[in-house]
């Protein structure tokens, strides 16, 4: 079977790299494969990213899932304008989960993001495309879909398609290449007056083979990167078109609905359906290892049926675990410090030892679930020794090996319908798929199409959160009151390396992560371990600030003057916000900066305390250098959407654990941000011309430090452990000097 052929592969791949190395240069090129395996009529690929029709048609099909982030069009943008594709006649299409569109831009990413050993470096950017295969990879995560994807994949796609189309037109016309030009889908031999559609050089195109040396624009050259185009799945999301998971529909499909083992890692034991089993409407009641399901001829009857099914589910050791008992554990495995390390400068303890003040403090902050809008869904419908595969996925390629694996199918044999995703964060991740897993199951026991639904219950109870963390930090001060030494210790796992690292100039340091582990699942939650971190350390800082006796602005810019680019965005954001100048009566102004996914973050909260002494956010001020912007309209509205989300969190996220399962059941019991307490937001994004970075997740982590230190300043007292709805505060008057 395929699975095993991969498996072998990696391995190898892992051991030498040898037989990697020759599989990737052996395998025809991927512009080869689409014009052999996807080409039809008279279309014709010049890369696997572009298909160019006789009518100067070009469709651009894009690796990455649209969940509203607007991904599609700016990736599209980023070819279509290296290209000088004319955009009325560019179309977007998903690339389909097929090995040739595996995202080896990804693996060449996260390599470098994350310090690859240079021993590998040269196997792994010769050998992504082949361990983007080996591995499923059609990922949509990290915030890299435009950094990673777009600047070394969309954009080299499209300035070799341009080349390869100028290359044909001065061999048709006689002339040498540099002397033709292209623009709005069209070379010209300006000397002649000549001029040919893309179109009818497509065939003619399609037999070269794309360039390897090619020349990418300079900025100046753009046409439609930087400028703020229309985004293309909003239309059909407005008028309710749109296609998602959860909308697969055939007349003979049934419906499954779920229950799991409430205390996570226990297993099914005995179960008595004969009650759900004579309600009209039910065919049958699976029952599965860690769980029972009810399938009926429409979800309402699974779902009613499925509350009279008695089942029992075993006894385990976490039985009676609760918040309180993690964190004490988490407390307990601080106090020992059998830490690994993170990083360390300087000598830490020495600087510990001879200070002349030392600030201790220690932050939590609780599990998250994930919360999409479009609840969890899985259609699939199985055929002899093939399936079809229907759901929202941020990983179309893995989800499709993943069914495979567990039906025992050649990955082939499935084929996966691709859709829009009613929210992601994380949640729609390979590392989360228990609803795939058991939907998978479920199907099996029928030649007809299932549909699982998990209900909003289900998915808050059953989900893959965030970790909940605890930090405890201690910083030292010598007799200027200036911060000599940084010390801090977490709770692990990481799953993001650096999340805890920081940018100020402190000599010496020592961070270090404590691995404790729960029964609790966990996976990546939007900014992953930035969330927490960004919280701690900025709320940290603040408390330097304070006890320095200094201005918690005025600190982190002396802090940051290792890091220009930071000091650029705090700065902006301070002019905006007014920060010095004087507010409304009763409100404070917060700051937080962070560096996430390749982008730099400042956002500055004003806040005020209501009648009944709650914090009301009036408005977020944001700088953001991501680099550069292909399309301003979706940035901003990425940051706001970071925003949002963090504040939401902020101000009310917590899954709480009882009697070893979660306690919250929906969104009365877990709250979400509402439009009349939305913020003003007001977005400023520095173009400083570096590197591209992410916008889908940095302006999540800063939020919430940023809300508390505002509070501070207005009631004196630190919210050291979140949510913010559990704090009572006193009233206290505004903190003196700031």
């Amino acid at each position: 079977m395929k699975m095993n052929r991969r498996r072998f592969l990696f391995a190898t791949a892992i051991a030498g790299g040898g037989l990697l190395l020759g599989y990737s240069a052996t395998r025809p090129s991927k512009h080869r494969l689409a014009n052999r395996d996807l080409a039809a009529g008279d279309a014709r690929y010049l890369t696997s990213f572009i298909r160019l029709d006789p009518d100067n048609q070009v469709t651009i099909y894009v690796p990455h899932s649209e969940m509203g982030q607007g991904i599609h069009t700016s990736l599209a943008m980023m070819a279509a304008d290296e290209m000088d594709a004319n955009w009325e006649d560019v179309r977007i299409e998903q690339a389909p989960a097929t090995d040739l569109y595996a995202n080896d831009a990804l693996v060449r990413g996260f390599a470098s993001e994350f310090g690859l050993p240079g021993f590998l470096t040269g196997l792994v950017n010769f050998g992504s495309a082949s361990i983007a295969e080996i591995m499923n990879l059609q990922i949509t995560g990290g915030s890299s879909s435009v950094r990673f994807t777009g600047d070394s994949a969309m954009r080299p796609a499209g300035a070799a398609a341009r080349q390869m189309l100028i290359q044909c037109a001065a061999e048709q016309w006689g002339v040498p290449a540099s002397e033709c030009t292209a623009s709005l889908g069209h070379v010209q031999h300006n000397a002649s007056g000549q001029t040919v559609s893309y179109g009818s050089l497509a065939a003619a195109a399609a037999e070269l083979e794309p360039p390897q040396d090619i020349t990418l624009k300079s900025r100046d050259q753009f046409t439609l990167m930087g400028k703020p185009i229309s985004r293309n799945d909003i239309p059909a999301k407005v008028d309710g078109s749109a296609p998602y998971g959860i909308d697969a529909h055939s007349e003979d499909m049934l419906y499954a609905a779920i229950r799991l083992a409430p205390v996570f890692g226990t297993t099914l034991v005995s179960v008595d359906a004969s009650e759900a089993l004579n309600r009209p409407g039910v065919v049958r009641v699976v029952e599965l290892e860690d769980s029972v399901a009810v399938v009926a001829d429409n979800y309402w009857r699974a779902k009613e049926a499925l509350k009279l099914v008695k089942a029992e589910f075993s006894a385990s050791d976490n039985d009676n675990t609760s918040s309180a008992d993690i964190f004490a554990h988490f407390d307990q495995r601080l106090g020992a410090d059998d830490s690994s390390e993170d990083f360390e400068a300087g000598d830490a303890d020495t600087g510990l030892a001879n200070a002349d003040d030392v600030i201790e403090a220690g932050y939590r902050v609780p599990y998250l679930a994930h919360a999409p809008m479009e609840p969890m869904n899985c259609t699939v419908h199985f055929q002899g020794d093939r399936a079809d595969l229907w759901t929202s996925t941020q990983d179309a390629l893995g989800i499709k090996a993943r069914v495979a694996s567990i039906a025992g199918l050649d990955e082939d044999a499935v084929t996966f319908h691709h859709s829009y995703l009613g929210g992601g964060f994380g949640r729609r991740l390979p590392f989360t798929w228990n609803m795939i897993d058991h939907a998978t199951l479920i199907a099996k026991e029928f030649d007809v199409p299932v549909k699982t639904i998990f209900s909003r219950e289900d998915d808050m109870q059953q989900d893959y959160y965030r970790p909940a963390v605890a930090s405890n930090f201690r910083a030292a001060f010598d007799t200027n009151g200036n911060v000599t030494t940084w010390h801090n210790r977490f709770t692990g796992p990481i799953q993001v390396p650096g999340a805890a690292h920081i940018p100020y100039a402190i000599a010496n340091q020592s961070i270090r992560v404590v691995d404790v582990e729960t029964h609790v699942p966990i996976a990546s939650w939007r900014s992953v371990d930035h969330s927490q971190q960004s919280f701690f350390i900025e709320s940290f800082v603040d408390e330097i600030a304070h006890r320095a006796g200094k201005n918690p602005y005025q600190l982190r810019m002396e802090l940051l003057r290792d890091h220009p680019r930071h000091q650029r965005v705090l700065e902006v954001a301070a002019n905006a916000a007014g920060y010095g100048q004087n507010l409304p009566e009763g409100h404070a102004l917060g700051i937080a900066v962070q560096e996430s996914f390749g982008s730099i973050v400042a956002e500055i909260a004003e806040v005020s305390m209501d009648e009944n002494n709650r914090p009301k956010v009036h408005k977020v001020t944001c700088a953001i250098d991501c680099g550069w912007t292909v399309n301003p309209d979706t940035a901003a509205s990425q940051v706001e959407s970071g925003i949002i989300f963090g504040l939401t969190a902020a101000l009310y996220g917590e899954i709480t654990i009882e009697n070893g399962r979660v306690a919250q059941n929906n969104f009365p019991d877990y709250e979400m941000i509402r439009m009349a307490d939305s913020p003003e937001i007001d977005v400023h994004i520095v173009e400083s011309g570096e590197a591209l970075g992410g916008l889908g997740e940095p302006a999540t982590p800063p939020i919430a430090a940023a809300v508390t230190n505002a509070i501070y300043i207005l009631t004196g007292e630190r919210v050291r452990e979140l949510p913010i709805k559990n704090h009572r505060f006193s009233g206290n008057a505004s903190v003196a000097g700031v």
